[in-house]
């Protein structure tokens, strides 16, 4: 506990808010909960604003199910990533109180879902980022943010993106998901005044190299205020558009 934090707690025990007891288990509170298999990081949300994410590829339905049951004793938002319907399906049987996304792949409990400000605009080259887009949505939406979809508005087609511009340049912060060469973040890189989160993904074919070729495409593009995060993380370009977008909102009057 910090210094901060111990000082605060023994003040409330002296106004009588707290009883010795209580003190007691929050000054001995290890800031996670060990379950073994796990270590739930009960404190993340003190030190970052955002409450831990259950990453589901890899875990069975029965850890995900203990994850959130400890998470919940805390009152947090839950969101799970990378989980397909048969898993979300046995986690469910449990949890009926999560929601499943077939498309981002995602469990969701919204109660204590941080309130929305600002916005985030996602845009995207193709149909088939959807996916990855909308892992991003939900994420964002999650954490306290509005979001603007805007889907399938790549080079090939450009006319279709710059009848959306207006609607992208009103955005605090734009996530570009792309696949095959990934050209679509250099051209909005170029357009708005807003920073670009760029995602590449791992559509397209033989030499796209599973997201590769985009993601060399977007770390060598000549457009400043463009970042990148890693081939299909859309929950990373989500956590720092959001960052960027309350940061942003804190300082408006």
């Amino acid at each position: 506990m910090a210094s901060t934090d111990l000082l605060t707690c023994l003040q409330q025990v002296a106004n009588h808010q707290l009883t010795p007891e209580q003190a007691a288990k929050q000054v001995s509170d290890t800031g996670f909960d060990d379950l073994a298999y796990a270590k739930i990081d009960t404190a993340r949300t003190q030190r970052t604003g955002y409450p831990e994410v259950i990453y589901g590829a890899g875990k069975t339905a029965q850890q995900i199910v203990g994850i959130v049951q400890a998470m919940e004793k805390r009152q947090q938002p839950i969101l799970v990533t990378r989980v397909d319907l048969e898993k979300s399906a046995a986690v469910q049987e449990i949890l009926p109180e999560l929601a499943y996304d077939q498309t981002s792949q995602t469990l969701v409990r919204t109660a204590h879902a941080l309130p929305a400000v600002g916005n985030i605009a996602i845009v995207t080259a193709g149909t088939s980022d959807m996916r990855v887009a909308e892992e991003a949505a939900v994420t964002a939406e999650l954490f306290g943010n509005q979001v603007t979809r805007v889907y399938d508005v790549g080079v090939a087609g450009i006319h279709r993106l710059f009848a959306k511009l207006p609607l992208i340049r009103q955005a605090n912060v734009v996530i570009v998901i792309a696949g095959m060469e990934g050209a679509l973040t250099s051209v909005v890189g170029g357009l708005v005044d807003r920073p670009v989160i760029a995602v590449p993904t791992s559509v397209g074919y033989g030499t796209h190299l599973n997201g590769l070729t985009p993601l060399l495409s977007m770390l060598n593009s000549c457009s400043a205020g463009i970042s990148v995060v890693n081939i299909d993380n859309g929950f990373g370009a989500a956590y720092n558009a959001s960052m960027i977008n309350h940061l942003v909102k804190e300082e408006q009057p």
